[in-house]
């Protein structure tokens, strides 16, 4: 187990604690991680029980978790932290793809799943998702059901009627993409959505990222002569929704 010393009550931070078997995994992990603000990783373990000992000791806000771990399958971690008083939040990253496997996370409460392997966007979308999501639950102040809708938003499914966005993006340039993708004949690529709509590759590749995390792209693969293959978009029809969100930050 690696770990660095935190700053206990710090609230403009959330602390997160990598767990995976692999070294060179949990090195990359924490490497995507401290990419997104307001994220710190804030320590590192390779089994079920470093994981318990780490949480003990670190107090993470939230939790990265392998299931294929050598000592305990990596949702027995989830009640041992529970039975000892932690709150903290739980995300799976696993290549675990059975359908009992991913409900039996959700049954633990864990706030998202994702599949390995993935790219630094993919995981990047969802810590901003959980940290809307989490500030949204510390900030609030419930007087009636609306409030409490307000807050359960970020949970609605794909078919919601207006998707909340993850922090730094705007519903300008979501609507922008999101018109180039549904013009789009056939599948549209990050690049060529870039030049469309006249925001960066990597604006473009965000935002259709978050499209297919929250059910309104689908995803292919073009493989070239060498490289990695190219990830290509087609946009999912579904009921018509206003894009909802925060300020897009410079770049």
């Amino acid at each position: 187990m690696t770990s660095q010393p935190g700053t206990s009550g710090r609230t403009d931070t959330i602390d997160v604690l990598v767990v995976d078997d692999d070294f060179m995994v949990a090195k990359v992990h924490r490497a995507f991680v401290e990419r997104v603000e307001p994220f710190r990783v804030v320590g590192a373990a390779g089994t079920g029980e470093e994981a318990v000992t780490a949480v003990d000791a670190l107090r993470p806000d939230l939790v990265l978790l392998d299931l294929h771990l050598p000592d305990v399958f990596g949702l027995d971690v989830i009640p041992r932290l529970r039975t000892a008083g932690h709150d903290c939040d739980v995300m799976v990253v696993s290549a675990a793809r059975e359908a009992e496997t991913v409900r039996g996370a959700v049954r633990h409460g864990v706030v998202d799943y994702l599949l390995k392997p993935f790219e630094s966007e993919e995981l990047r979308t969802r810590l901003e998702r959980y940290a809307d999501r989490r500030g949204r639950l510390l900030g609030t102040v419930v007087r009636g059901q609306a409030d409490v809708d307000r807050v359960l938003a970020g949970a609605a499914g794909p078919g919601s009627a207006a998707p909340a966005l993850p922090k730094g993006m705007s519903v300008e340039t979501a609507e922008l993409v999101e018109r180039a993708l549904r013009a789009a004949d056939g599948t549209l690529s990050a690049t060529e959505c870039a030049a469309l709509t006249g925001v960066s590759r990597v604006s473009a590749r965000r935002y259709l990222e978050h499209f297919h995390t929250v059910g309104r792209a689908e995803v292919s693969l073009r493989y070239g002569v060498a490289g990695r293959p190219e990830r290509r978009y087609r946009f999912r029809e579904a009921p018509t929704a206003q894009w909802r969100g925060g300020t897009e930050r410079a770049r």
